[in-house]
């Protein structure tokens, strides 16, 4: 029974969280392709038409796939350009003007933080100024209104910071609402003692809510307090953490259940994923964790998984704003789950599953309660449709019924306006061999195409000694962390890469090393114990002194050196390391001059990278060839 005047929670919408580095190299993707991509992320009625779209506050740290850049690195610095995330909102307000944007930080620079009981913390007034400061430079230098915000990603929350964030929020006259506590549901039982602190934060979320059975929990804490509940960040996974199932390609199967239950089984009404897209390289944490993926922008070539078409299966057919139907909502007889939706001018939709289920399953309806009761259109996907419009059907006195293929998800609805987007990428290519970037063509501020920060900003500036642009890292005190943080370092190439030359000039501006990096096998590690300082792989690095190290570096077991020694260098000039992978032999140079050849097998493919400490070391005229 369909009721239009059931009771059930307003739907807040579905949407995507980039943060983590995980979208660093969408903007590197050539046009249309990039368009495209975009498109399928946040148009409607074209692909998964994202009504949500949360982006770090990013802090030049570590917080995942990479470190995102700081608006604020001083007090008196100010740069509302730096990064992608200011651009990714923009393009996604482009396409769907209505949707509902949302920040978060994972760490900060060093200066908003304080030290509270011994421990480093962002709950400082320095950090709800800078918070607020980044709402403000979206407003005025974008024209991007931030409707939420959160206080610290997956970290203990603060009362004091709270009630601190909304005060200024009121001062500086922004209708920013609080979401709380992007961790778990442990705030509520402060808000129902504190109505002071209920009536700072509008919604409650939590992320990943589920138990390790895969049943959906909150608390009743969380349901008394009478405010949204949402999972502010959850993935197209099995339920195990953020590594992605990939039942009907690549997760989208298991998606169609969390959407639902979600609602059925949590009262929330709005999911939030990590992360809209995978642009970032495979061998970093959580490969795959995007809606769809978009990781060789030198390619053009993308992936349309099929969590795109089942978010779409709910974005594309209830709007932010829309209500649940709770009568009309619940679960099959035989395995499978249905929510209702309605307007307010009385069109109905609902989102059907049949997942697990071994047998068709027959179902009879009832639309009543003022609900439309036209012509009613069947959408599918499943191991063998992709989000298909599979029969539309004319209720007889406001009855029908449909037999529901088992293991599928359905949407059936009154609206019209659904379409499925066929753009077609280009083949995927490898990673260019030969590759050189002499920085020239990269705006100065900017990181170059294809570089990926780790830790850290390694962005374009003027040479130092001589004409041009180079590469500099530009973080001089290391930032307050979210997770471990590895030394700064910066990642391209391709993994499969075995027998190479990889080159680079480097001026030194400090005392900090210069670290010419290949062979990196994977920059994941993070297992209980932290980040290593450096990635898996072959590292040379050169002091201004001129004492040298050539090192195998693997995670959980010891640095092994293989070489070391001192040149005779002129730290005021600039000089030229490189490192030649043969097979076992591995070679590193000097300015031409060859400084050890060792043999050694830890590594036998990879990546390469540049890194340093958190001071000051320019590069140059990066070069790879094959041999």
């Amino acid at each position: 029974m369909i009721d239009g005047k059931s009771a059930g929670k307003t739907f807040d919408g579905l949407g995507a969280v980039s943060a983590g580095g995980s979208t660093r190299l969408l903007i590197d993707y050539p046009e249309p392709q990039r368009s495209r991509i975009l498109d399928y992320l946040f148009k409607p009625g074209y692909g998964a038409a994202l009504q949500h779209l949360k982006v770090e506050i990013g802090a030049d740290a570590q917080s995942t796939d990479g470190s995102e850049p700081s608006h604020m690195r001083t007090p008196n610095d100010h740069d509302s350009t730096r990064g992608y995330e200011w651009w990714l909102m923009t393009e996604a307000r482009k396409r769907n003007p209505r949707i509902i944007l949302e920040v978060l930080p994972w760490a900060a620079p060093r200066w908003v933080g304080e030290r509270t009981a011994g421990k480093e913390t962002l709950y400082s007034p320095q950090m709800a100024a800078y918070v607020v400061d980044f709402i403000d430079s979206a407003k005025r230098d974008h024209a991007l209104e931030i409707a939420y915000v959160g206080i610290w990603n997956e970290r203990d929350w603060n009362i004091a910071y709270i009630r601190r964030l909304h005060q200024l929020l009121k001062e500086r006259q922004l209708s920013t609402r609080i979401v709380c506590c992007d961790g778990d549901w442990s705030i509520a039982d402060a808000m129902l003692t504190d109505h002071q602190l209920a009536a700072d934060i509008d919604v409650i979320g939590a992320h990943y809510p589920r138990d390790e059975q895969g049943t959906v929990s909150t608390t009743a804490a969380a349901r008394s307090t009478g405010k949204p509940l949402w999972s502010s960040e959850d993935q197209p996974n099995s339920g195990g953490g953020p590594i992605v199932g990939r039942d009907w390609l690549h997760g989208g199967r298991f998606l169609a259940q969390v959407y639902n239950q979600n609602y059925l089984q949590g009262s929330m009404t709005s999911t939030e994923i990590w992360s809209p897209v995978t642009s970032y390289y495979n061998n970093l944490p959580a490969a795959g964790s995007g809606l769809m993926e978009a990781n060789t922008p030198w390619s053009g070539h993308y992936e349309v998984k099929s969590a795109i078409w089942v978010t779409a299966h709910t974005a594309q057919f209830a709007q932010p704003g829309w209500q649940y139907l709770d009568s009309a909502s619940g679960r099959l007889p035989d395995k499978g789950s249905y929510v209702s939706l309605r307007s307010k001018d009385g069109h109905w939709s609902m989102i059907l599953e049949t997942v697990g289920a071994e047998r068709p399953q027959k179902v009879a309806f009832q639309v009543t309660g003022g609900l439309a009761a036209g012509r009613i259109h069947l959408w599918e996907t499943n191991n063998s449709r992709s989000f298909d419009h599979v029969a539309s059907l004319t209720p007889v006195r406001g009855t029908f019924e449909y037999l529901f293929d088992p293991d599928s998800l359905y949407s059936l609805t009154t609206t019209s306006g659904q379409h499925k987007g066929l753009a077609k990428p280009p083949p995927g290519t490898p990673f260019p061999l030969p590759y050189a970037d002499d920085f020239e063509q990269t705006p100065v501020g900017r990181a170059p195409r294809f570089l990926s920060d780790q830790d850290g900003a390694f962005e374009v500036r003027p040479c130092v000694g001589r004409q041009g642009r180079c590469l500099e890292q530009m973080i001089l005190e290391k930032p307050v962390a979210w997770a471990a943080m590895p030394d700064p370092y910066t990642l391209a190439g391709d993994a499969d890469w075995q027998n190479y030359n990889v080159a680079a000039d480097v001026r030194f501006l400090s005392s900090a090393p210069a670290r010419l990096m290949g062979r990196v096998d994977s920059a994941n590690d993070w297992e209980d114990d932290g980040q290593s300082p450096l990635p898996s792989g072959y590292l040379l690095s050169m002091k201004s002194g001129g004492e040298w190290e050539l090192s195998s570096i693997s995670f959980h077991h010891p640095v092994a050196m293989l070489a070391s020694g001192s040149a005779a260098i002129d730290r005021a000039q600039w000089h030229r390391l490189q490192l030649e992978f043969r097979s076992s032999r591995i070679v590193a140079s000097l300015d031409g001059r060859q400084l050890a050849s060792v043999e050694d097998s830890a590594h036998a493919r990879g990546m390469i990278a540049l890194g340093t400490l958190w001071d000051r070391v320019q590069f140059d005229d990066l070069q790879v060839s094959g041999l």
